[in-house]
């Protein structure tokens, strides 16, 4: 059974989509810790990110640093941090959070409740420094 990730990088289930290519896909994650927070995946369903072989690891990663120097210049943030916990959904995800401030980084902080509109805002600001 596919995972809800790979459910949204087909088109089934709708997404704040950022970029695609023919093997990974970024958009906004819809529980946020920030404006901006971003999950980068491959398309292949994958659980843990250190079982993608080492191709898929390193094309993942440079993937995600072009959403991630799209992220810094839409949301004015000191850094991009790169998360890889990867309990909430059985499928390899990266997450990018903009942050000024380390503590910004703790995964367990309350996240953001955004509007569709605010969603769409930002998801359009991020594309267009692609």
């Amino acid at each position: 059974m596919a995972t809800i990730f790979s459910k949204i990088a087909a088109g089934e289930i709708p997404s704040y989509k950022i970029a695609e290519d023919n093997k990974y896909f970024a958009f906004l994650d819809i529980n946020p810790m920030r404006k901006g927070h971003t999950l980068v995946i491959p398309k292949r369903e994958n659980d843990y990110v250190f079982d993608l072989t080492d191709t898929e690891l390193s094309e993942l990663v440079v993937f995600a640093k072009k959403i991630a120097l799209a992220i810094k210049k839409a949301t004015n943030c000191k850094r991009v941090g790169m998360l890889t916990v990867g309990l909430e959904v059985p499928h390899t995800h990266i997450h990018l959070v903009p942050f000024d401030n380390e503590s910004q980084m703790n995964i367990a902080n309350p996240k953001l409740k955004l509007s569709d509109d605010e969603m769409s805002e930002i998801a359009q600001a991020i594309r267009q420094m692609l």
